[in-house]
């Protein structure tokens, strides 16, 4: 039987504890090989909540991930308004301290074909694997306690630019979710700060479309006023 890598051995995250105490073979191996071992066995449909606990310790900062870097592929239209709905559930649960991400029954029971996920998560697994190899525990202060709260923070304001349904406009806030993502499951400070430069381009971005979707409309209000 093939034995995927396994992480380097490391002080435990933040997160807290495992989901009843008991750590699991999974979350001593790598976040790609997680993702590609996520639909093994699984059967034609997950559940959301299912793919949340597969990832153990590293359950917020892959949850936050998973939802986020599909946004990054073709998807169908209104994809990223599915997507953003778990991660505006569980972004605000890092900031205010919890252990483990918690989604209401409707959502966490709510499936997704196998399949589907399958082939999304062949597709991350590669890059995910190209970025740790460059990424190491660093800048710990941005983590904890009070940086899980910025960082929640900022992915719940970007989860709700996600789920609307804003033509082009997902694909900047779905990078800097992915990257602040990545970050927390990596413990890394560096990978963190891109995220935190990503949301700030989103900001910028969302802003400046807003202030010339105003000026547009009053440009046409002036023009059809007598």
């Amino acid at each position: 039987m093939l034995k995927l890598p396994r992480a380097p051995a490391g002080p435990s995250s933040s997160q807290g504890v495992l989901r009843g105490g008991v750590p699991r073979e999974e979350d001593e191996l790598t976040l790609s090989s997680l993702l590609l071992s996520l639909t093994e066995h699984r059967g034609d449909q997950m559940t959301v909540d299912g793919i949340v606990a597969h990832f153990g310790r590293r359950a917020f900062g892959a949850a936050l991930f998973i939802f986020a870097a599909p946004n990054l592929l073709p998807l169908p239209p209104g994809s990223s308004t599915v997507l953003g709905w778990p991660l505006l559930l569980i972004a605000p649960q890092l900031m205010f301290g919890a252990k483990d991400p918690w989604l209401p029954k409707r959502i966490a029971n709510h499936t997704v074909g196998t399949s589907f996920l399958d082939g999304v998560c062949r597709r991350l697994a590669p890059w995910v694997a190209r970025i740790e190899r460059v990424t190491t525990r660093r800048l710990g202060i941005l983590f904890g306690f009070p940086g899980d709260i910025l960082l929640g923070f900022v992915c719940t304001l970007l989860a709700a630019v996600l789920i609307l349904p804003l033509p082009l406009g997902n694909l900047i806030p779905a990078i800097a979710v992915t990257l602040l993502g990545l970050a927390l499951a990596q413990r890394d400070g560096l990978l963190a700060i891109a995220g935190y430069v990503a949301a700030a381009v989103s900001a910028a971005v969302l802003i400046g479309g807003g202030h010339l979707v105003i000026a547009a409309v009053m440009r046409v209000v002036h023009i059809i006023t007598p």
